[in-house]
Formats: structure tokens, sequence, C-alpha cells
């Protein structure tokens, strides 16, 4: 199944930057292959469900093992079954509307 996900993770107990973190995660999801975009407050994935959880736990795990003691992540997930929809289709079909 195709899903759409908006996933942001925070690594809890390193201090305040966090930059390097979110870097490792970035790299994990492209590794894995999905479509990513990454925004100010976490990254919008797309891929595969078993692919899309899969690099989350991976992240988790790699983040760690660089010494992050505690990670607290929220997960919104969309799926369709009416038609194949991409994070791309999403955006154009507001933006459309918004050229008056």
């Amino acid at each position: 199944m195709k899903v759409i996900a908006d996933v942001g993770i925070v690594p809890i107990g390193v201090g305040v930057s966090l930059s390097r973190y979110v870097a490792e995660c970035e790299r994990i999801f492209k590794e894995a292959g999905l479509k990513t975009r990454l925004h100010a407050y976490g990254t919008n994935l797309e891929g595969d469900w078993e692919t899309v959880f899969a690099a989350i736990r991976r992240c988790h795990e790699v983040l760690h093992d660089m010494g992050v003691p505690r990670i607290s992540t929220v997960i919104k997930v969309g799926t369709r079954s009416d038609r194949d929809q991409t994070m791309n289709d999403k955006v154009a079909s507001v933006e459309e509307k918004l050229v008056v």
C-alpha cells in the first residue's frame, strides 16, 4: 500500500541544536528510496507502507546509536484506495486554487 506521511522526529536530551540528527534521518529516508520533502518541523515521506515505517524505525535505531537517550516522534499518515496520488499532486491542487 502506498502512503504519504508527515513525520516529526525529535531527539530529546542532546541539547538545543538538532540539525545533525535531522540530517541523519534525511539520509536514511533517501537511502530507503523514499520521496521526501523536508519542512521546518518535519519531513513528508512518500512510498510503500512497509518502507516508510521501516525507515522511521531505522531513524530511531541510528539516533539511539548516536547517543540520543530519548526520541519523540509524531506521524500523520494518509492512504487512498480510489486513485494514486503524490505529494506533488496534493500541493499542486491547492496552488491551482490560489491562482486568481
